[in-house]
Formats: C-alpha cells, sequence, structure tokens
C-alpha cells in the first residue's frame, strides 16, 4: 500500500502549495475585516439568552455494548463503546477494560461520515465507488450482517465501520448518538476564530472556484485538516481510480475490499501531509500578523477609501451585468427557496420549544410530588444537559430532514441539502442550551427567596414563562439569519458562474488600483464577490422581510425590538457555572472506606442519556457473548476469533491509537450495562400544549407580549400522576477520574490519522 500512495504525494504536494498561497492571501483580508470589526462594532439585535461557554465539560454522552464487524478475521465481536464530551467514538475491548484505563481498541472521528442503517444503502454506495466492480448475482456481497439491526459508518475516502445490535430500538438510539457525533465533528472549525476560519473557508472557495467548481460542498466537513484532505482526495480521486482500478484482482467482493483499503491508505498520507503543510502556511502567518496589524491600525481610513474607490470601479463595470442576471435567474425562484427552507426549520425549532416545555414541566410536577427542594438538584441535573440529549433531540432534528429543494436544486447546482440540514440542527440545539442555560440560572438566583413547595411550582412555571418569551425572540432572529445566509449561499455561486465568462476574464486590469503597501488586504476576487453580493442581498433581505410580515412561521418583524427586562441577567451567566449536586446534594448515602475520592472525582461524569429498556438481548441471563458469527464463515474457519488476550496485546490493524491522543476515562451508570435481566420501567408519555410562540404583528409594541401556558403546573398535576421523566444520569458509581487534554473541536480523539 505504500508503493501505491507514493506517487500521489507529489500532487499532493502541488495541491497544497496552490492552497496554501490561496490561503495566504485570505489571511491578509481576514484580518483587515476582523480589525475593522473590533473597531467599528456590531449593530445586530442582542440575544436575550444566556449562552454557555463550556456546555459538556468532564461529561460523557452515552456508553453501552455495541457488536463491531473485525475485518482482519470476519468476526463480529462486542465492543463497549463511549461517546465522551467531545462526541468522538472510543471502543474499547469491554467494560472491564475500561474501566481499567486500558488503551481503547478504535477512536474515530465521525466527520464525514454517513450513518446507515441498512446493508442495501451500504452496498449501493461501495458499488458506485469503484465504477465497473459490481458483484454478480448470487454472489456473497461484501458485507453481511447476523441481525436485521446493522450500523455503518461510510466515507467516501476512509475506512469505514460496521456495527450491529439486536433490537430495533436500540437502533433507533445508537443512530442518534451516531448522527449526533457526525452533526458535531462535521462543525470542526470553530467560530470563534475571527481570522484563520474565514481565511480558511474563502481559500477553500476560491480554489475551488479557479477549478470552475461552484455551489456548496459536502465534503466541507471537520477540522481544517479534515477538509483540506478532503479537497485534496477529490482531485487524486479520478486519477487513482484509473491507476488503481484495472490492477485489481479476485472476485467483486475482494476488489471492493482492497479498494477501500488503498482509498484509505491514500487518505492517511494525504492527512498527514496535509496537516504538516497546513500548520507551517498558518505558523508563517502568524508570525506576520503583528506586522499586518500594526498597519492596518496605521493606515485603516486609507485602506478603506482604497477599497470603495476599487468597488465603485467594479461595480460600474459589473452590475448592470448583475442585475440583468438576478432578474432574469435569480429573483423569481427567491420566494420558492425560502419557503422550501421556511416550513421544517420553522417546525424544528417549534418543536425544540415544545421539548423544553414539556421537560420542565414534567420537573415541575415531579419536583412537588416527590419533596420539592431536595429533589430539585436531581431533576435540574438532568436538566442542564437536555440539549445534548440525541434521542430527545431527535423529534427536533427530524424536522429538518422534510428539507426539499425539488427542481431547485439542479437550477441551483445545490449538490445536497445537508450543508443546511446540519447547520440548522446545530442552532437547534444551541437555542435548546441557551433557554436551558437561561432557565436554571434565573431558577437559581430565585432559591434563596422561597418558601416551600408552593413558591416553587409558581417561580418555576413564572420563570417557565420568561424564558419562553426569551426564546421566541431569539429563535426568530437565529431563524431570520438562518435564512439569509441560506439564501446566500445558493444563489451567490450560481450568480458567480453565470457572470464568469463575461466577467472574470475583465477583473486583472482592476489591480493597478491597489496601492502596493494595501495589496495585502484588498483583493480584486473578494471585492468582486462583495458587488455580486450586493446585487441580490436586497431581494434576499426584502423577501425575508416579507416572510416576517405575513406573520408566517413566528418570526417577528425586524422593527420589533424586545426591551431587556432582565438587565443583571447576561452578568449572572458570567458567573462560576452552577453544580446543582454540589450546591444542593440528597441524601449521601454511607460510602465504605477509602472510596470518597473515587466517588467525589466520579461525580464530574454524568451518562446523558438513560436507557429506559433495561439489558440488552444478548446482556440477559448468563454470561454475554462476546463475538456474533459472520454468516459468512464458517465456525472451523481458520479466520476464528482471536483470543481476547492476543487482542489486546495487537491492536486491529487501522485502529491503532495515535500518539499523544488522550482518552476519556468515565464510569457512567446505566441500565444498558446493569446486571442480567436489570428492567428499568418505561418512561410515561405525557402530553403537555407548550404555550403558543407570539406572532410579530404591525401594531404589537416594542416588548414582546407576555406568554402565558394553558395551564399551571398544579392543574396539570390533578390531571396527571407524576412522571419519571429520565434524561441523564445523576449517580455514578467509583470509576477512574475524567483525563484533561481533550477539546471540544474533537481534534483530541481522531481516527487513526
Amino acid at each position: 500500500l505504500t508503493c501505491l500512495c507514493s506517487p500521489f504525494a507529489e500532487k499532493t504536494g502541488k495541491v497544497l502549495g496552490e492552497f496554501c498561497r490561496c490561503y495566504k492571501e485570505q489571511y491578509g483580508v481576514a484580518l483587515f475585516n476582523s480589525v475593522r470589526y473590533e473597531i467599528e462594532g456590531n449593530g445586530g439585535p442582542q440575544a436575550q439568552l444566556l449562552h454557555r461557554k463550556v456546555p459538556l465539560e468532564d461529561h460523557v454522552i452515552y456508553s453501552g455494548n455495541i457488536f463491531q464487524y473485525i475485518e482482519d478475521n470476519k468476526k463480529w465481536r462486542n465492543r463497549f463503546c463511549v461517546v465522551p464530551h467531545n462526541y468522538g467514538l472510543v471502543l474499547y475491548e469491554n467494560k472491564l477494560a475500561y474501566e481499567r484505563e486500558l488503551p481503547p481498541r478504535v477512536l474515530v472521528n465521525s466527520a464525514g461520515y454517513k450513518v446507515l442503517t441498512s446493508v442495501e444503502q451500504y452496498l449501493e454506495l461501495v458499488n458506485t465507488s469503484l465504477p465497473g466492480v459490481t458483484p454478480k448475482s448470487g454472489h456473497s456481497p461484501i458485507l453481511k450482517c447476523p441481525t436485521d439491526f446493522p450500523l455503518i459508518l461510510w466515507h467516501p475516502y476512509a475506512r469505514h465501520y460496521y456495527f450491529c445490535v439486536m433490537t430495533g430500538k436500540e437502533q433507533d438510539k445508537w443512530r442518534a448518538v451516531f448522527q449526533d457525533c457526525v452533526r458535531h465533528c462535521n462543525n470542526g472549525i470553530s467560530e470563534d476564530s475571527k481570522v484563520e476560519a474565514p481565511a480558511f473557508t474563502d481559500a477553500v472557495r476560491m480554489y475551488r472556484q479557479c477549478k470552475e467548481q461552484y455551489g456548496t460542498w459536502d465534503m466541507l466537513c471537520g477540522n481544517q485538516t479534515q477538509v483540506l484532505s478532503n479537497l485534496v482526495m477529490e482531485e487524486l480521486l479520478p486519477e487513482l481510480r484509473s491507476t488503481i482500478g484495472p490492477r485489481l484482482k479476485g472476485k467483486a467482493p475482494e476488489r471492493q475490499r482492497t479498494w477501500i483499503q488503498i482509498s484509505d491508505a491514500v487518505y492517511r498520507m494525504v492527512y498527514e501531509q496535509t496537516q504538516a503543510q497546513y500548520d507551517a502556511a498558518v505558523a508563517r502567518c502568524e508570525q506576520e500578523r503583528p506586522q499586518l496589524q500594526s498597519t492596518i491600525r496605521t493606515d485603516m481610513d486609507q485602506i478603506i477609501t482604497s477599497k470603495e474607490h476599487l468597488a465603485s470601479k467594479i461595480r460600474a463595470f459589473v452590475l448592470p451585468k448583475a442585475e440583468v442576471c438576478v432578474r432574469n435567474h435569480v429573483q423569481p425562484y427567491i420566494s420558492s427557496i425560502l419557503e422550501a427552507l421556511m416550513t421544517p426549520t420553522s417546525q424544528g425549532f417549534a418543536e425544540v420549544r415544545e421539548v423544553f416545555f414539556k421537560e420542565v414541566t414534567d420537573m415541575n410536577m415531579n419536583v412537588i410530588n416527590e419533596g420539592g427542594l431536595e429533589k430539585l438538584a436531581e431533576y435540574m441535573e438532568k436538566l442542564s444537559h437536555l440539549a445534548f440529549h440525541p434521542v430527545k433531540m431527535q423529534s427536533c432534528y427530524e424536522k429538518m430532514d422534510q428539507l426539499k429543494l425539488e427542481g431547485l436544486q439542479q437550477r441551483f447546482d445545490v449538490s445536497s441539502t445537508s450543508v443546511f440540514k446540519q447547520r440548522a440542527q446545530i442552532h437547534m440545539r444551541q437555542q435548546m442550551d441557551d433557554a436551558v442555560h437561561t432557565f436554571e440560572t434565573l431558577l437559581h438566583q430565585e432559591l434563596g427567596k422561597l418558601q416551600g413547595k408552593d413558591d416553587l411550582c409558581k417561580s418555576i412555571q413564572r420563570i417557565l414563562e420568561r424564558v419562553l418569551k426569551k426564546f421566541d425572540y431569539d429563535s426568530s432572529t437565529v431563524r431570520k439569519k438562518f435564512f439569509r445566509e441560506a439564501l446566500l449561499q445558493i444563489t451567490i455561486p450560481f450568480l458567480l458562474k453565470k457572470l464568469a465568462p463575461t466577467c472574470k476574464g475583465e477583473l486583472a486590469k482592476f489591480q493597478e488600483l491597489i496601492f502596493e503597501d494595501f495589496a495585502s488586504f484588498i483583493l480584486v476576487e473578494n471585492t468582486y464577490e462583495e458587488v455580486v453580493l450586493q446585487s441580490v442581498m436586497k431581494d434576499i433581505m426584502q423577501a425575508v422581510k416579507e416572510a416576517a410580515v405575513q406573520r408566517k412561521h413566528n418570526l417577528y418583524r425586524d422593527s420589533m425590538v424586545m426591551h431587556n427586562s432582565d438587565p443583571n441577567l447576561h452578568l449572572l451567566g458570567e458567573g462560576i457555572p452552577i453544580d446543582w449536586g454540589e450546591e444542593y446534594p440528597g441524601q449521601p448515602e454511607p460510602e465504605p472506606a477509602g472510596q470518597s475520592d473515587r466517588r467525589r472525582r466520579a461525580k464530574q461524569v454524568v451518562s446523558v442519556i438513560q436507557d429506559d429498556e433495561g439489558a440488552l438481548p444478548y446482556e440477559m441471563g448468563s454470561p454475554q457473548p462476546q463475538e456474533l458469527q459472520d454468516p459468512g464463515v464458517s465456525p472451523s474457519s481458520p479466520d476464528g476469533a482471536m483470543p481476547r488476550s492476543s487482542l489486546l496485546a495487537s491492536p486491529v490493524p487501522g485502529a491503532d491509537v495515535p500518539s499523544g491522543a488522550e482518552v476519556p476515562h468515565a464510569t457512567p451508570r446505566s441500565p444498558v450495562l446493569a446486571s442480567p435481566g436489570a428492567s428499568v420501567p418505561a418512561e410515561p408519555s405525557l402530553q403537555h400544549a407548550a404555550p403558543a410562540s407570539p406572532e410579530g404583528q404591525a401594531d404589537v409594541p416594542a416588548e414582546v407580549p407576555h406568554v402565558t401556558p394553558a395551564s399551571s403546573p398544579a392543574q396539570v398535576t390533578a390531571r396527571h400522576q407524576p412522571s419519571d421523566p429520565e434524561m441523564g444520569e445523576d449517580v455514578t458509581p467509583p470509576g477512574p477520574p475524567q483525563p484533561r487534554g481533550t477539546t471540544e473541536s474533537g481534534e483530541g480523539v481522531q481516527t487513526e490519522f
């Protein structure tokens, strides 16, 4: 494989060299924009909800047993899978290996992967990845699953991962967890970086446009190194297929397996080379940054004047052509695109609101019926991680699956709607966490003033109403911004492609209008794109404004400004994070001697998901099986399962742990891992009507209307028995501490790059 990869290293170097030159140009522009923004500020609407800085520090999303297919011996082995706070998938030999802090078998960063739940879906993708190689009917396919509930992680370039479970309900649960991991890891470029992130994304866009590739790109997934590796692989793949494809031997399934291994090997080589060259390019730019910043701050007015002069010349040349193109090819379709975006997105945010309302109302009922303040900490600890509960949030995320652009997708060269779906889903999760964080901050402030259960009930209800008003306002702001960005993301590449034949070749003559001293901060290509953007921006703003005026989808008008009724709220949000378990502990259980330190450390780790169906079928009764037989391999096959000691001694090929990677160790207590036959009653289903979100109206005052729920918790309690909504674990058995060093970006848990 190394010999096969080496011819592609030279071409990889050329692609990376060209990209790094483009990145250096965009870095200066991004730095200028950042300094200018810092000086001039932003006049946009202020968010009403609080934002949590580190929402999942020292927590585990999920842990449980799952069967994994081991390719080297063609066996299905039972693995213990942990999903830590950075959303990497960490697979251990078993739970005991995890508790003993042994190295994991596999670390997976799921950026760029697709979660498949049927072998047929997978085979279809595999058959199209290498044209001309399709198994004949009657021949064994590349993969057989021993159960009817597979879970497959597929990547166009990297290795694939095969899992299965025993029931449909477990498949749904793991699918929600895997999709959450993919969603989070895909969003790997931090928005906190005001220079490097925009410089990188602009460089990617400019590079692809130079190659005549306009429109959205599905593989803008992961951190910068992963995205750039995908960019290189996109160029290498045709040559790789034509070079390697004819040399593959054996039957079709065997050729497909070999192709996947070769593609993965080339991807690893590209990833390592990319990481080295990109890091070096960033280091060079950072070294020049102080000098560039000094020039910007000294000559800011001259740079702005020079840029405006350039823009006026380009505008005079481009704008008449752009306006005709917008009028004939874009304007008639803006309302259709907007409606297609608005319906599923607004339904998703409405579902977020409903889930939040239901969970808080359930908590209020249970706290009142089960002990008041003593039980509050237990339920608040669970509620605080609602936004990161993959299963409870799934109903919100699924609303975006309805997004269909139909014929518009081909007209505007939108390869897939997944970019918009994932972006909207990330906004939903953020809004849910902001609402929860604001609620717990306001409730924490009120606790010292309460006089018993009745006061607690009324305070929770009153705070819920206040938070829902803030949620409605922020939700409207976030959605309108998302709609504008999505419309630009769809229409601007289309316009650039349409205008390229008549405009792009003439741009070189404008280069002489830029002073040499300012050439690092003003680029003709970027200014040209800004002019094209201005040609369509007015129509997009008007379309979104009209949607708000028509009171569709509960959007507020731009003229409606919510007065801040909690002027000190944002000061409260900057304080020390609330630890409900520490501040309001319940009755402590007697601890064996020597266990207090371990138990105190273990309290930091909370499993966000509570399994409500007891032990898995393969965990009940006698000892759980360590492997499932591959339907395509006989029990007497020499490829039988290796002993556990052998597997621990020699890791699976392709699943080695990268040097320096720190692996989280936490021992969440979950019924999935309970003693055989353990059973947890299913959560009762209670229907609650959330207060209707207010709609923007012409004669509404500046203050957002007060929201009043249909019934108070006291009335609901009279009609319903208290439920036991399990959103997460609040008790953790003694276990090893959570090590430091993992990051929210997921870079601490790489696949095997």
